[in-house]
């Protein structure tokens, strides 16, 4: 945070964007103390041009922004604020302040989120967290389960059973993943280095 150019009020543009689903949510303005603010509670505070004077985003809705990492661009005259949202951002009630839904573009990654959480839950109300619990083989042997009644129904022309069948699979081999303490971001990487 050393040597920002704030302009000539002060200020320096604040992009928010959702740490998980990198959705931009809206767009603020920090002066010095709203910077400081920020990184000493870890709730996003502005300095509001309309009311002149520091205001914590929630302050009033509960819907706070929780900070994660701030990133500062090249020229230094802007920050892109990576935060975890508690509700809707915008004051309309809307998830950002453009009206758009501010969901995961990768509906796999938020999955794989969830299992993670899921993993640590009561093994009686989640049979992710039961699987988990019984240990890598009887994981991998699911794994392999899945695989064939796949194979066996990639040969028929049932279309419903064949994709029930894949999200089977693909259910059970995030599973594996985290089970063994990886996820899609570590095969994505291997699929990357080959892809050359």
């Amino acid at each position: 945070m050393e040597d920002l150019k704030f302009n000539e009020a002060g200020l320096i543009p604040a992009i928010i964007q959702d740490a998980e689903t990198r959705n931009v949510l809206m767009l603020g303005y920090m002066n010095q103390a709203s910077l400081e603010e920020t990184r000493k509670s870890g709730k996003v505070c502005f300095f509001s041009r309309s009311r002149q004077k520091l205001w914590t985003k929630g302050e009033e809705s509960g819907h706070f922004l929780y900070l994660k990492e701030i990133k500062v661009d090249c020229d230094r005259d802007t920050l892109l604020v990576k935060v975890r949202p508690e509700g809707p951002t915008c004051h309309t009630g809307s998830d950002t302040c453009w009206g758009e839904k501010n969901e995961e573009a990768d509906f796999l990654f938020y999955l794989q989120r969830f299992l993670q959480k899921r993993k640590n839950d009561s093994p009686e109300e989640s049979y992710t967290a039961r699987l988990i619990s019984r240990g890598i083989n009887k994981v991998a042997q699911k794994v392999g389960e899945e695989a064939v009644e796949l194979v066996i129904e990639a040969k028929d022309e049932n279309e419903k059973l064949f994709l029930n069948e894949a999200a089977d699979l693909m259910y059970h081999y995030l599973v594996l993943l985290i089970a063994k303490g990886y996820g899609l971001e570590d095969v994505i990487q291997v699929l990357r280095s080959r892809h050359k």
